[in-house]
């Protein structure tokens, strides 16, 4: 099964050499499309760099910051117009571990539509994360599955294996989400069309260098739209009776 590594960019300099090494090691055959924002920092040119001596490294840059979803909407735009059978979804800053990367591709052989990296199933967690953040996360999730009525535990969770064909089939391009509900979104859309959705546990690691993308508005804005989602799905469900 062909496969590739959809991977948005910000400011990931410090990161992205270690993270191309790391994902060509652990899986040889995965190609990776680095999808980034203009970071000032160079990271675009060293993708380039990197691609010169690994090849099977493309980089798509995109004029200014536009945001996490609007990343992932023209990435997959691009890995689903080629001849893929698996897309990957991952973090640049290596808080998700690459050796990992062969684990998602055979459960998606297996059948599965969709494979999430989770935090919260036996076995996954988190390090580095204070006490704070952890909770926050866990109640999060919880009110996410909850107020939409989906299965999975770890809705938000970046670390991620689609089944090309059933990607394509929840037309990504359609969705509105930014930030991290756009992971939100997909599992959502997912788990409408009865796609076969599983966890593996993975352990998420606070990133060493770099400045995280996350904020206190972000995730505000991710459970405003949870909400409007959740209570738009119910009036549709009782409209429908």
């Amino acid at each position: 099964m062909r496969s590739v590594v959809v991977l948005p960019t910000y400011n990931e300099a410090e990161n992205i050499e270690r993270f191309l090494r790391a994902v060509r090691e652990a899986s040889p055959d995965t190609d990776v499309l680095v999808v980034d924002d203009d970071s000032p920092d160079g990271t675009g040119a060293l993708v380039e760099k990197i691609d010169a001596e690994l090849g099977r490294i493309k980089l798509l840059s995109r004029p200014g910051k536009r945001g996490l979803g609007s990343a992932y909407r023209d990435g997959f735009a691009h890995v689903l117009q080629a001849d893929y059978d698996v897309v990957v979804t991952m973090d640049a800053d290596l808080s998700h571990d690459p050796e990992q990367i062969p684990d998602f591709l055979d459960k998606i052989t297996d059948g599965t539509d969709l494979v999430i990296g989770s935090r919260y199933v036996t076995g996954g967690g988190t390090t580095d994360w204070p006490v704070r953040r952890q909770l926050l996360s866990r109640w999060g999730n919880a009110y996410t599955r909850t107020i939409l009525g989906v299965s999975p535990r770890d809705c938000t969770g970046g670390y991620r294996a689609y089944r090309a064909t059933s990607l394509q089939a929840i037309d990504p391009a359609a969705t509105s989400a930014e930030g991290y509900a756009f992971m939100t979104e997909l599992v959502r859309r997912m788990s409408a069309m009865d796609a076969t959705i599983i966890e593996l546990p993975i352990v998420f690691r606070d990133r060493k260098l770099g400045k995280s993308k996350m904020s206190g508005r972000i995730i505000i804005e991710s459970m405003m739209l949870v909400t409007r989602w959740g209570i738009g799905d119910r009036l549709r469900r009782l409209r429908c009776r």
